[in-house]
């Protein structure tokens, strides 16, 4: 759904980073030299950013009013 705030499993915050890693992926970029920029350097944080579906939108068209 969104980003979690802090990695499930050493607690590093991750949130803030989000936007900016979303936005060079969809540029084109390499995920791993994303992460390396970002200062990712942790395999638990790495598995977040990659395994991470955003699906926000999908779930927001379903708000009961």
């Amino acid at each position: 759904m969104i980003c979690p705030i802090r990695c499930f499993s050493c607690g590093r915050p991750i949130a803030h980073l989000w936007e900016e890693y979303k936005k060079r992926i969809d540029e084109g970029e390499q995920a791993k030299e994303i992460l390396d920029d970002l200062k990712i350097e942790r395999f638990c944080c790495r598995a977040v950013f990659l395994g991470h579906a955003d699906m926000i939108h999908e779930v927001t068209k379903f708000k009961k009013a």
